[in-house]
């Protein structure tokens, strides 16, 4: 029973493979996949995230790190910056393809767990 189990993640990994080759321009990185994953959960939850909470997120790396990969996840497209009701703080907001990619990501999640 565990090997179906396991093989259901292996399955999973290799669709998300998979997707990653289709868009080799638009790999990320450990970090800036785990930045994107709390960005997502927040605007999924209706709870504004600002540039400073995450770049506090010490867990992930350092301030400077986490800075630049919020700027590589912005050139990338998959995050906006928006001006919150205090002007001095930047939200960030997942873009279009950012949610299109979490689509894609439980697609491949939905695939994976059909059995065959």
């Amino acid at each position: 029973m565990s090997s179906a189990k396991s093989s259901c993640y292996i399955r999973f990994l290799n669709l998300i493979d998979a997707l990653d080759r289709m868009n080799p321009g638009k790999k990320l990185d450990s970090v800036e996949e785990s930045l994107l994953d709390k960005i997502i959960l927040s605007f999924h939850a209706q709870q504004a995230i600002l540039v400073g909470d995450l770049i506090a997120m010490s867990e992930l790396g350092s301030q400077a790190t986490l800075h630049g990969r919020l700027k590589n996840l912005s050139a990338l497209g998959y995050i906006e910056m928006a001006p919150n009701a205090d002007g001095r703080k930047k939200e960030v907001v997942p873009s279009k393809m950012a949610l299109k990619r979490y689509e894609e990501l439980s697609k491949c999640l939905e695939k994976a767990v059909k059995i065959t």
